[in-house]
C-alpha cells in the first residue's frame, strides 16, 4: 500500500504543476496582448478621416439651416397626424390666425397661411409663447422641423 500512496502523490503533484504552468502561460498571453494594443507603433502617425463638406451645411454655432436666423423662429414641430394633415407646434413666440409661416426641415420647406389653429381640440384665434398648438398643414411635416415667420 505505501507504494500506491507514493504513486498517487507523485501523479497529483505533477498534475498540480501542469495546471499551474497552463494558468501562468494564459496570464502571460493576456498581458502581452494588452500591451501590444496599448502601445502605438513608433514612427507612424494616426490618420484621421477627413470630414465631408456638404451643400446643406448647418451652422456650428446655433444648429440652424442656412437662411434662418434664431430671432425669426416661432416654434418647432413636435408631432404630425397624417390622417388629418395636422402638425403640433411648440411655440417660442406668439402666433395669430392669418399669419404666414414657413416650415423648414431636413426634407420639408414650404410657406403657408394659418387658417386653423387649435389647443386641446378647441379652435383659437391667437396663441402665446409656450403653447402647444395644432395647425392644419398642406404638406407632411416632421418632428424638429422649424416654424419661422415668412
Amino acid at each position: 500500500m505505501p507504494l500506491n500512496k507514493k504513486k498517487k502523490a507523485k501523479k497529483a503533484a505533477t498534475k498540480k504543476v501542469v495546471k499551474k504552468k497552463v494558468v501562468k502561460i494564459r496570464l502571460v498571453k493576456k498581458v502581452a496582448k494588452k500591451v501590444v494594443r496599448k502601445k502605438p507603433q513608433a514612427g507612424k502617425k494616426s490618420i484621421k478621416p477627413k470630414k465631408k463638406s456638404s451643400a446643406k451645411r448647418v451652422s456650428a454655432k446655433k444648429g440652424l439651416p442656412k437662411g434662418i436666423a434664431a430671432s425669426d423662429i416661432i416654434g418647432e414641430v413636435t408631432h404630425y397626424f397624417p390622417h388629418v394633415q395636422a402638425g403640433v407646434v411648440k411655440l417660442k413666440a406668439p402666433l395669430v390666425l392669418g399669419d404666414t409661416i414657413r416650415i423648414k426641415g431636413h426634407t420639408t420647406d414650404f410657406n403657408q397661411t394659418i387658417n386653423s389653429m387649435q389647443i386641446d381640440r378647441s379652435p383659437i384665434q391667437q396663441a402665446k409663447k409656450g403653447d402647444e398648438i395644432g395647425i392644419l398643414v398642406k404638406s407632411r411635416v416632421r418632428r424638429r422641423d422649424l416654424v419661422v415667420k415668412a
